[in-house]
């Protein structure tokens, strides 16, 4: 994980960061899927896929069941996924336009979305299993026990747990390097109109993370791939 910071990332931020997302939404599949801006070419891309391949390959088999809590579930590709093993999902999203998108693609009726602001966000009761997917490195590192302990009030006692998210890489379109001259944990992302955006982008290091869930009363084993993904199972012991 990042070890040095600076100061706590303000509220401002963290708003600008929720404008970001509402901004992309509509551009979003354009990364996962590696096309137009983010096309690396045929080689690179292939690479991609093939690693977020080994990661599902894990994902099936892991089989979230139950009550699912989806957290920032964003255009819907992890959450259809979801689908072929969870009774029900409760998908929390800050962004309404992320929200429309992923209803329109999922279209189920065992989804129920709940528009709100993940950082002050409470869970209401506790879920059989819990997954999130590129979200825990854009939250601050001052919050992050914080953000682990809510996770762990939400799941039940042996439920289990699954997330995904990046390793540091060679850059892509729209996504510029760390500034650390403002605040290890900022970086700065360009929409395709042309408008740029001040973000939190944290990434971890596999056995601090490790320590920071145990810390929080989960219990994960973490994963990497060569180039991308960083992903983490467990439960709650």
């Amino acid at each position: 994980m990042t070890e040095t910071t600076t100061a706590t990332v303000s509220q401002q931020l963290l708003e600008e960061m929720m404008a970001y997302y509402r901004a992309r939404a509509p551009e979003y599949n354009e990364w996962w899927l590696r096309q137009r801006r983010y096309d690396r070419g045929p080689e690179s891309n292939a690479r991609w896929f093939a690693e977020m391949q080994a990661v599902l390959t894990d994902f099936d088999a892991f089989a979230l069941s139950g009550d699912v809590l989806e957290l920032a579930p964003g255009t819907g590709n992890w959450t259809k996924r979801l689908l072929a093993t969870a009774s029900t999902i409760t998908a929390v999203d800050t962004s309404p336009e992320m929200i429309a998108i992923n209803r329109a693609h999922v279209q189920s009726e065992r989804v129920t979305y709940i528009l709100a602001d993940l950082f002050t966000w409470q869970p209401k009761r506790e879920y059989d299993a819990i997954f999130f997917g590129f979200w825990l490195s854009h939250v601050p590192l001052e919050r992050m026990d914080t953000f682990l302990q809510k996770v762990c009030k939400a799941l039940r006692k042996g439920g289990k747990l699954f997330f995904i998210d990046s390793l540091q890489h060679e850059s892509l379109p729209g996504i510029a390097a760390h500034q650390p001259v403002l605040d290890p944990q900022i970086m700065t992302r360009e929409i395709k109109d042309g408008r740029t955006f001040a973000i939190v982008k944290n990434y971890f290091e596999p056995m601090a993370l490790v320590a920071q869930y145990r810390a929080a009363g989960l219990a994960v084993t973490i994963k990497t791939t060569p180039n991308h993904f960083l992903y983490g199972l467990g439960s709650k012991p």
